[in-house]
């Protein structure tokens, strides 16, 4: 009798255990489930909604939106300042992220926590500041009359709004790589009689190369994507002053649907080409990394 009851009392312990088992398994595949119906219902379902929109008349009305000379101005508009904010912020960032990882100063904690300001700061917020700055009675506007310059609902106004909006992303992933790589072999290539400049070229620059293609095309994402400082300061004028998000908006309250989402399938291709270039420069990082 007795040796029964001991042979059977395992089993309801095993059985227990499974039971705890799939217990357990239970908030992991709700946790998964919760996680992919919210990436459905903020990501996917919109996204492949603006591309139904966008080709709802068939691609030739899609094509002659993207000709529309108020399209083309936009894209334009935004491109240069893509190409004048991009390498204004990646000669910053190196900069920086050089002077805060090779050398020790007062101060250093507060300028790290002063490149995060732009994450921090609503750009709405960034695009008032700047008003109240360079704008009519702000504190730069005597010297801006003097000199003829205009900032404020003009272009000037509008590469200052995106360069500080996308000020971060360079600097903020080199200085990782700086602190790994250390400085052993930028010594001994000085010792050896090497300039600062061939250091750099030679050493620094191959070390950090991954980092800083990854920094600049975010840098490029941001800038080609920015829309609420640029919005306070630019004025939002059709031909003028409108950045292909402005287009969008514009687009979208004046009715003109499809010309709107077509604008917007542009961006979210932009996206997309951003998230390859990342996932690419990611997998060149860890190969690095193994090597």
């Amino acid at each position: 009798m007795s040796s029964n009851l001991v042979g059977q009392a395992p089993k309801p312990m095993s059985a227990r255990k499974r039971l705890f088992g799939k217990e357990r398994d239970w908030p992991k595949a709700a946790l998964i489930g919760g996680a992919i119906a919210y990436l459905f219902l903020v990501l996917f379902i919109p996204t492949l909604n603006i591309f139904i929109q966008a080709f709802s008349e068939g691609v030739g009305p899609f094509l002659d939106n993207l000709t529309d000379p108020a399209f083309t101005h936009a894209l334009k508009l935004t491109v240069l300042i893509a190409l004048i904010v991009v390498p204004l912020n990646t000669v910053f960032g190196l900069c920086a992220a050089w002077a805060i990882t090779r050398h020790k100063f007062p101060g250093r904690a507060f300028v790290i926590s002063l490149l995060d300001v732009p994450f921090a700061v609503s750009p709405v917020v960034v695009g008032l500041m700047i008003v109240l700055l360079y704008g009519r009675n702000g504190w730069f506007d005597p010297l801006l009359k003097a000199t003829d310059i205009k900032i404020i609902f003009a272009f000037p106004g509008m590469v200052l709004a995106t360069a500080f909006i996308a000020m971060p992303f360079v600097a903020r992933e080199v200085i990782p790589v700086l602190e790994e790589a250390g400085t052993d072999q930028e010594q001994a290539a000085r010792t050896l009689g090497a300039s600062d400049w061939q250091i750099f070229w030679r050493i620094t620059l191959p070390n950090i190369r991954w980092g800083l293609l990854y920094g600049v095309i975010l840098t490029n994402a941001r800038a080609m994507g920015e829309f609420g400082a640029v919005a306070v300061v630019s004025g939002n004028i059709a031909r003028k002053t409108q950045t292909l998000t402005l287009f969008v908006e514009d687009a979208y309250k004046q009715y003109q649907t499809q010309a709107a989402f077509s604008a917007a399938v542009l961006l979210a291709g932009l996206a997309a080409v951003t998230l390859v270039l990342k996932e690419i420069l990611e997998y060149k990082t860890k190969i690095r990394e193994v090597e």
